[in-house]
Formats: C-alpha cells, sequence, structure tokens
C-alpha cells in the first residue's frame, strides 16, 4: 500500500498490523533528546517547531551525508525510548511513528485513542533507507547533533504497520502464528 504523510484518521483507518507500506511525502526526525524538548516546550506551553497534525516521526540518527546525498544512512532506532514522550505527542496531532521494537502499553493505548499508527522500519538497512530520503534538512535543536530535528523528503520509504489503531500488534501476531507447541505427553 502506497499512503503520502502527513496522515489523516482515513488513512490510518485503512492501516492494519503486518501491511507492507510505502510512505511518500513529508516525514520528520527526533530522538529522545528531541522529544524530551519537544514534551518540555508543549509543557510551557509554547510552539513546537512543527506543527504535529498528521505528522510522522521517525526515530533515526543519520550519519553524515556523502558528497551529492542529502543524508548519510539512516536506520530506525529502538523506539522504546520515545516511549515517555510518544503519548503526549499524539494528544498534539501526531499520527505515525517509524522505528523499531516494541512500544510499552501505555503508547499502544495511546494509538489507539489517538487513532495513531506505529510503523517498523527494516534495521540494519540504513544505507537502503537513506535512498529513499529524497531532501533532508536541520528544522530545531541543531546543538543536539545527530539528534537534531529534521525535516525529510521522502519517497516510496519502505515500512511495516506494527500497531494499529485497532489494538493489533505484528510482532505479537507473528510470534502466535509461527510458534511450535510442545507434544504433551
Amino acid at each position: 500500500m502506497k499512503i503520502t504523510a502527513p496522515l489523516t484518521d482515513e488513512v490510518v483507518e485503512q492501516l492494519h498490523s503486518g501491511d507492507k507500506v510505502l510512505i511518500s511525502g513529508t516525514i520528520y526526525v527526533g530522538r529522545d533528546s528531541a522529544h524530551k524538548r519537544m514534551v518540555e516546550a508543549l509543557e510551557r506551553g509554547d510552539p513546537l517547531p512543527f506543527d504535529p497534525e498528521g505528522q510522522v516521526i521517525y526515530y533515526m540518527g543519520p550519519s553524515p551525508a556523502p558528497p551529492g546525498r542529502p543524508i548519510g544512512s539512516a536506520g530506525p532506532t529502538t523506539s522504546y525510548r520515545m516511549d515517555p514522550y510518544a503519548p503526549r505527542m499524539m494528544e498534539v496531532g501526531l499520527k505515525g511513528m517509524i522505528g523499531k521494537g516494541n512500544r510499552n502499553m501505555a503508547v499502544r493505548e495511546a494509538i489507539q485513542k489517538h487513532k495513531a499508527v506505529y510503523f517498523a522500519a527494516t534495521g540494519g538497512a540504513a544505507s537502503l533507507i537513506s535512498q529513499r530520503i529524497k531532501q533532508a534538512e536541520v528544522i530545531a535543536y541543531g546543538d543536539l547533533g545527530a539528534e537534531a530535528l529534521r525535516r525529510l523528503e521522502v519517497e516510496d520509504f519502505p515500512v511495516i504497520v506494527v500497531n494499529d489503531c485497532y489494538g493489533h500488534d505484528a510482532y505479537e501476531e507473528g510470534k502466535a502464528k509461527y510458534r511450535i507447541e510442545e507434544d504433551k505427553p
């Protein structure tokens, strides 16, 4: 399935755990330090560096861009580090998150409550993923270096739906599907 970011409720409702998706459009990049700053800004009543309504954020720390490329390797980072901040970001309109690994129950409940989605990008494929990034620019928190907040333009960025807005989890479903039951005497 091909989708375009930013996302709408109607697009999110079409996504189901296990779906393979290609995202095009604008997405943002931020890790735990950037998320901490954004949530602190929200708590102070300050505006965020971008309007989160309908947006997708990719949990990634890029490597420096080689000549002629907008970004270096761009693989996902472990998502649980953003779990303390993700529910608050969804409250203000964030619709999608991209990373790797499981999310905690509070995040999964917020995904359902706010009609959002969590995607997994393939770990270990950072160089290949970077080829789907057509533009990259730091938009805030430049002092954080690789953890700065960035805006990316992507084309057919490959992800898999892990947690959909219906409460399903592709990781759990995959384990159950391929679990081998021990023979009982």
